[in-house]
């Protein structure tokens, strides 16, 4: 057993779904591959970011309900929806209906806060009501509400031949126990944990208390868990771009360690004037990043991770990380993956070959 307080108990990963825009289907169809191999890894969960106006997932609850038809076990997420891009109401509805088409699997991930480049793209998104818009906690508070039943209107019964409901439909139980927050501040976690919320980290936080990430995170980790009625027992995932290069090829690796090393700048000092702290990617054997995340003061408050793809890498790299993720990394953190009876696999889950 490793060091680290507590074994892993969840594994998951989280990638960006790239695409060429001369020909977008091909990335989102690697994008589902990767999914279909994580779960024959034996990884617990997947999940994907959202990106919008860029060559990356803009519609990940359309990507995830694909991949609820690609896949039986692995839960699926969103890590984050930022809510200022969407309607809490119609965001209830499409993450109710991917979460009965998945049976249950869906973990929904979101953020708030103005969209990004606002003053470009609010007279597109809010032409007539920019100025009015909330983009704070309520917003995902009124999500949250219309997952878990509550009115969202004093309309309903029969009109004519049509049926009218008061409440989101289709209502999926348990949906709104599996919301997640993603949170880089004190503030926002001691939110989530208000609200009751599960904790998604990242490799990016505020430089509030001190100039260390791992203690940094520490603290917020701590702050969320005491204001949430679970206490310790309230779920954190933590998600650190991690690089293992066990199976990797000498070009591979010296691709890696260059993209790391280009990168490596920006955590020495906080960045702007948000004070933006970034954390170090970790690449390597899988042994010595081990050794490194069981060190970690963030990594050691938590038993599940999200571990972060790189950005720019091909879809054969990722399979490679994957890989070695699953059958090196993780269990040298104590983790065991998923066994399946052969009788569950179908052809559609068995690993893709690379391309």
């Amino acid at each position: 057993m490793p060091s680290h307080a507590r074994p892993l108990r969840r594994l998951g990963f989280l990638t960006i779904g790239l695409f060429d825009p001369a020909d977008p289907a091909q990335g989102h169809e690697q994008t589902l591959r990767l999914i279909e191999l994580g779960e024959q890894l034996g990884f617990d969960s997947a999940w994907v970011r959202h990106r919008h106006l860029q060559y990356g997932i803009s519609s990940p609850v359309a990507v995830l309900a694909a991949a609820t038809q690609r896949t039986h076990r692995i839960e699926l997420g969103t890590a984050v929806i930022p809510v200022g891009w969407e309607n809490p109401l119609r965001l209830a509805e499409d993450l109710a209906t991917t979460d009965l088409l998945s049976g249950g699997r869906l973990n929904p991930g979101v953020s708030v806060g103005r969209p990004g480049h606002w003053e470009q793209v609010s007279g597109a998104l809010y032409p007539d009501t920019a100025e009015a818009e909330d983009f704070g906690y309520e917003r995902v508070g009124r999500l949250l509400g219309f997952l878990r039943g509550e009115p969202a209107t004093d309309f309903s019964g029969v009109e004519g031949i049509e049926v009218y409901s008061d409440r989101v439909q289709p209502v999926s139980p348990g949906l709104a126990d599996r919301l997640w927050y993603g949170g880089g501040s004190l503030r926002s976690a001691r939110w989530a944990g208000e609200q009751g919320l599960s904790l998604l980290t990242s490799n990016v936080v505020r430089a509030e208390e001190a100039e260390d990430f791992a203690e940094i995170q520490r603290s917020q980790i701590a702050a969320f868990r005491a204001h949430h009625p679970l206490g310790a027992a309230a779920r954190v995932s933590q998600g650190l771009v991690v690089i293992p290069t066990d199976s990797a090829t000498a070009e591979q690796r010296a691709r890696y360690e260059e993209y790391v090393r280009a990168r490596t700048p920006r955590t020495a000092t906080p960045q702007g004037p948000a004070r933006v702290m970034f954390a170090r990617d970790l690449v390597g054997p899988s042994a010595a990043i081990a050794e490194q995340l069981n060190a970690h003061a963030g990594f050691r408050e938590v038993d599940e991770v999200v571990f972060a793809l790189p950005f720019t890498f091909g879809h054969e790299d990722y399979v490679q990380i994957l890989t070695d993720i699953a059958t090196h990394l993780a269990p040298a953190l104590g983790w065991k993956p998923v066994r399946r009876s052969p009788a569950t696999t179908s052809p559609r889950t068995r690993p893709a070959r690379p391309r």
